[in-house]
Protein backbone atom coordinates (compact mmCIF):
# COMPACT_ATOMS: atom_id res chain seq x y z
CA UNK A 1 0.00 0.00 0.00
CA UNK A 2 1.87 3.31 -1.07
CA UNK A 3 2.56 6.41 1.63
CA UNK A 4 -0.11 8.86 2.11
CA UNK A 5 1.21 12.14 0.76
CA UNK A 6 3.12 14.04 3.15
CA UNK A 7 0.77 17.04 1.65
CA UNK A 8 -2.85 16.60 0.83
CA UNK A 9 -5.07 19.56 -0.11
CA UNK A 10 -8.58 19.64 -1.04
CA UNK A 11 -11.14 21.75 -2.97
CA UNK A 12 -9.08 24.69 -0.94
CA UNK A 13 -11.01 28.24 -1.24
CA UNK A 14 -10.23 31.42 0.35
CA UNK A 15 -12.26 34.10 -0.29
CA UNK A 16 -11.38 37.52 1.36
CA UNK A 17 -14.76 40.01 1.04
CA UNK A 18 -15.54 40.23 -2.90
CA UNK A 19 -11.56 38.79 -3.51
CA UNK A 20 -10.97 35.19 -4.09
CA UNK A 21 -7.60 34.15 -3.11
CA UNK A 22 -7.63 30.55 -4.05
CA UNK A 23 -10.27 28.64 -5.52
CA UNK A 24 -11.29 25.66 -5.17
CA UNK A 25 -7.49 23.99 -5.28
CA UNK A 26 -6.66 20.14 -4.82
CA UNK A 27 -3.04 18.83 -5.05
CA UNK A 28 -0.81 16.33 -2.78
CA UNK A 29 2.62 16.34 -2.36
CA UNK A 30 3.92 12.25 -2.07
CA UNK A 31 6.79 11.75 0.64
CA UNK A 32 10.35 12.84 -0.31
CA UNK A 33 9.15 14.90 -3.15
CA UNK A 34 9.64 18.51 -4.30
CA UNK A 35 6.77 20.54 -5.63
CA UNK A 36 6.84 24.15 -7.17
CA UNK A 37 4.00 26.41 -7.07
CA UNK A 38 4.57 29.06 -9.68
CA UNK A 39 2.11 32.17 -10.40
CA UNK A 40 2.23 35.56 -11.17
CA UNK A 41 1.77 38.44 -7.98
CA UNK A 42 -1.33 37.59 -6.77
CA UNK A 43 -1.92 33.75 -7.93
CA UNK A 44 -2.31 32.84 -4.46
CA UNK A 45 0.85 31.14 -3.63
CA UNK A 46 1.91 32.94 -0.24
CA UNK A 47 -2.15 32.65 0.62
CA UNK A 48 -1.74 29.23 0.00
CA UNK A 49 1.49 28.60 1.96
CA UNK A 50 -0.40 30.67 5.09
CA UNK A 51 -2.94 28.26 5.03
CA UNK A 52 -0.88 24.80 5.21
CA UNK A 53 1.08 26.60 7.96
CA UNK A 54 -2.12 27.22 9.79
CA UNK A 55 -1.85 30.84 9.95
CA UNK A 56 -5.09 31.75 7.57
CA UNK A 57 -7.94 29.99 8.35
CA UNK A 58 -9.58 28.49 4.72
CA UNK A 59 -12.76 29.68 3.27
CA UNK A 60 -13.67 25.88 2.55
CA UNK A 61 -11.35 22.82 1.89
CA UNK A 62 -9.41 20.44 3.61
CA UNK A 63 -5.50 20.30 4.19
CA UNK A 64 -3.77 17.51 5.75
CA UNK A 65 0.25 17.62 6.28
CA UNK A 66 2.08 14.29 7.43
CA UNK A 67 -1.64 13.01 8.06
CA UNK A 68 -2.64 15.48 10.36
CA UNK A 69 -5.89 17.59 9.96
CA UNK A 70 -3.91 20.91 9.80
CA UNK A 71 -7.78 22.50 10.54
CA UNK A 72 -8.20 20.74 13.93
CA UNK A 73 -4.93 19.48 14.93
CA UNK A 74 -2.03 21.34 13.61
CA UNK A 75 0.10 21.62 16.53
CA UNK A 76 0.64 17.56 16.13
CA UNK A 77 2.16 18.72 12.89
CA UNK A 78 4.24 21.84 13.16
CA UNK A 79 6.83 20.66 14.86
CA UNK A 80 7.84 18.44 12.22
CA UNK A 81 7.55 21.85 9.44
CA UNK A 82 9.10 25.15 9.10
CA UNK A 83 9.10 27.68 6.32
CA UNK A 84 10.71 30.48 5.04
CA UNK A 85 10.39 33.66 3.14
CA UNK A 86 12.66 36.78 2.45
CA UNK A 87 8.96 38.73 3.44
CA UNK A 88 8.33 37.72 6.83
CA UNK A 89 10.74 39.58 9.34
CA UNK A 90 13.04 38.09 11.78
CA UNK A 91 12.75 40.40 15.36
CA UNK A 92 15.51 43.17 14.11
CA UNK A 93 16.61 43.47 17.58
CA UNK A 94 18.03 39.71 18.19
CA UNK A 95 20.98 39.30 17.29
CA UNK A 96 20.75 36.04 14.59
CA UNK A 97 22.43 33.84 17.41
CA UNK A 98 19.03 34.78 19.73
CA UNK A 99 16.64 34.56 16.68
CA UNK A 100 18.13 30.97 16.03
CA UNK A 101 17.76 30.17 19.93
CA UNK A 102 14.25 31.78 20.06
CA UNK A 103 13.11 29.67 17.05
CA UNK A 104 15.14 26.19 17.89
CA UNK A 105 13.21 26.40 21.68
CA UNK A 106 10.07 27.17 20.10
CA UNK A 107 9.84 23.97 17.66
CA UNK A 108 11.73 21.79 20.63
CA UNK A 109 15.07 21.21 19.02
CA UNK A 110 17.53 19.30 21.13
CA UNK A 111 21.22 19.73 22.00
CA UNK A 112 20.37 23.15 20.40
CA UNK A 113 23.41 24.88 20.74
CA UNK A 114 25.24 21.65 19.01
CA UNK A 115 22.59 22.72 15.99
CA UNK A 116 22.91 26.38 15.92
CA UNK A 117 26.52 26.22 15.16
CA UNK A 118 26.20 23.08 12.63
CA UNK A 119 23.53 25.21 10.19
CA UNK A 120 25.65 28.69 11.38
CA UNK A 121 28.31 26.75 9.55
CA UNK A 122 26.19 24.50 6.66
CA UNK A 123 24.57 27.88 5.75
CA UNK A 124 27.59 30.54 6.19
CA UNK A 125 25.95 32.79 8.38
CA UNK A 126 28.67 31.79 11.01
CA UNK A 127 30.70 35.38 11.05
CA UNK A 128 27.76 36.99 11.75
CA UNK A 129 25.85 35.03 14.69
CA UNK A 130 26.17 38.26 17.17
CA UNK A 131 25.28 40.78 14.83
CA UNK A 132 21.76 42.28 14.73
CA UNK A 133 19.68 40.78 12.34
CA UNK A 134 18.18 44.12 11.61
CA UNK A 135 21.43 45.25 10.32
CA UNK A 136 22.41 42.90 7.83
CA UNK A 137 22.14 43.00 4.41
CA UNK A 138 19.09 41.97 2.53
CA UNK A 139 20.92 38.63 1.41
CA UNK A 140 22.29 37.68 4.71
CA UNK A 141 18.38 37.84 6.06
CA UNK A 142 17.68 35.51 3.56
CA UNK A 143 20.35 32.95 4.22
CA UNK A 144 19.21 33.65 8.01
CA UNK A 145 15.87 33.28 7.49
CA UNK A 146 16.74 29.97 5.77
CA UNK A 147 18.72 28.52 8.60
CA UNK A 148 15.54 29.14 10.93
CA UNK A 149 14.08 26.95 8.45
CA UNK A 150 16.39 24.08 8.70
CA UNK A 151 16.79 24.62 12.37
CA UNK A 152 14.53 21.51 13.33
CA UNK A 153 15.32 19.52 10.43
CA UNK A 154 11.85 19.43 8.93
CA UNK A 155 10.33 16.81 7.18
CA UNK A 156 7.86 19.30 5.49
CA UNK A 157 9.41 22.71 4.26
CA UNK A 158 7.62 25.41 2.69
CA UNK A 159 9.66 27.92 0.72
CA UNK A 160 8.69 31.22 -0.60
CA UNK A 161 11.28 33.11 -3.09
CA UNK A 162 14.89 31.13 -1.00
CA UNK A 163 16.70 33.23 -2.65
CA UNK A 164 15.54 36.28 -3.50
CA UNK A 165 17.91 38.77 -2.82
CA UNK A 166 20.40 36.63 -3.39
CA UNK A 167 23.99 37.05 -5.80
CA UNK A 168 24.12 34.42 -8.44
CA UNK A 169 26.44 32.62 -6.89
CA UNK A 170 25.01 32.21 -3.26
CA UNK A 171 21.71 31.75 -4.83
CA UNK A 172 23.06 29.04 -6.78
CA UNK A 173 24.90 27.35 -3.53
CA UNK A 174 21.82 27.82 -1.67
CA UNK A 175 19.84 25.74 -4.28
CA UNK A 176 22.72 23.15 -4.19
CA UNK A 177 22.14 22.79 -0.61
CA UNK A 178 18.59 22.55 -0.64
CA UNK A 179 19.19 19.27 -3.16
CA UNK A 180 21.28 17.73 -0.99
CA UNK A 181 19.34 18.47 2.26
CA UNK A 182 16.08 16.61 0.62
CA UNK A 183 18.18 14.06 -0.59
CA UNK A 184 19.34 13.77 2.78
CA UNK A 185 16.75 13.07 4.78
CA UNK A 186 13.90 12.86 2.24
CA UNK A 187 12.12 15.73 3.27
CA UNK A 188 8.73 16.88 1.54
CA UNK A 189 9.58 20.66 -0.15
CA UNK A 190 7.18 22.93 -1.74
CA UNK A 191 8.70 25.58 -3.28
CA UNK A 192 6.71 29.30 -4.44
CA UNK A 193 9.10 30.95 -6.78
CA UNK A 194 9.74 33.53 -9.87
CA UNK A 195 13.14 31.95 -10.89
CA UNK A 196 12.10 29.14 -13.43
CA UNK A 197 15.94 27.91 -13.70
CA UNK A 198 15.46 27.38 -9.77
CA UNK A 199 12.41 25.54 -10.57
CA UNK A 200 13.56 22.95 -13.51
CA UNK A 201 16.32 22.35 -11.14
CA UNK A 202 14.72 21.56 -8.09
CA UNK A 203 11.40 20.73 -8.46
CA UNK A 204 9.63 17.22 -9.46
CA UNK A 205 5.99 18.69 -10.44
CA UNK A 206 4.87 21.99 -10.95
CA UNK A 207 1.59 23.64 -10.51
CA UNK A 208 0.92 26.72 -12.12
CA UNK A 209 -1.73 29.02 -10.42
CA UNK A 210 -3.62 31.59 -12.15
CA UNK A 211 -5.98 33.90 -10.34
CA UNK A 212 -6.30 31.26 -7.32
CA UNK A 213 -6.77 28.18 -9.63
CA UNK A 214 -5.36 25.64 -10.56
CA UNK A 215 -3.80 26.39 -14.75
CA UNK A 216 -1.89 23.23 -15.51
CA UNK A 217 0.06 20.75 -13.42
CA UNK A 218 3.12 18.59 -14.71
CA UNK A 219 6.84 17.68 -14.00
CA UNK A 220 8.93 20.31 -15.86
CA UNK A 221 9.54 18.64 -18.71
CA UNK A 222 6.11 17.49 -19.08
CA UNK A 223 5.17 20.98 -19.13
CA UNK A 224 7.78 21.84 -21.50
CA UNK A 225 6.62 19.55 -23.98
CA UNK A 226 2.82 20.06 -23.31
CA UNK A 227 3.23 23.85 -23.77
CA UNK A 228 5.54 23.65 -26.89
CA UNK A 229 9.21 25.10 -25.25
CA UNK A 230 12.34 24.94 -24.39
CA UNK A 231 12.37 26.25 -20.51
CA UNK A 232 9.70 27.14 -17.69
CA UNK A 233 10.27 31.14 -18.36
CA UNK A 234 8.71 30.57 -22.07
CA UNK A 235 5.96 28.39 -19.92
CA UNK A 236 5.65 30.79 -17.51
CA UNK A 237 4.81 33.47 -19.92
CA UNK A 238 2.40 31.73 -21.61
CA UNK A 239 0.35 31.35 -19.02
CA UNK A 240 0.86 35.26 -17.91
CA UNK A 241 -0.18 36.36 -21.16
CA UNK A 242 -2.63 33.68 -21.90
CA UNK A 243 -1.17 31.79 -24.61
CA UNK A 244 -1.17 28.60 -22.80
CA UNK A 245 -4.95 26.97 -23.04
CA UNK A 246 -4.29 25.00 -19.32
CA UNK A 247 -5.48 22.01 -17.54
CA UNK A 248 -9.13 22.75 -17.09
CA UNK A 249 -9.29 23.50 -20.74
CA UNK A 250 -7.76 19.98 -21.90
CA UNK A 251 -9.90 18.31 -19.81
CA UNK A 252 -12.60 19.59 -21.51
CA UNK A 253 -11.55 18.62 -24.41
CA UNK A 254 -11.45 15.49 -24.03
CA UNK A 255 -14.79 15.07 -22.09
CA UNK A 256 -16.31 16.22 -25.65
CA UNK A 257 -14.50 13.97 -27.56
Amino acid sequence: MPASPSIDVRRLRKVYGEVVAVDDLTFAVPRGAVLGLLGGNGAGKTTTISMLLGLLEPTAGEIQVLGVDMLRHRYAALPRMNFSSPYVDLPHRLTVRQNLQFYGRLYGVPTLQRRIVEIAEHIQVADFLDRQTGKLSAGQKTRVALAKALINKPDVLLLDEPTASLDPDTADWVRTYLKDYQAETHATILLASHNMSEVERLCDDVVLLQAGRMFDRGSPRELLERFGREDMEQVFLDMARGRGRGLESLRKDEAAQ
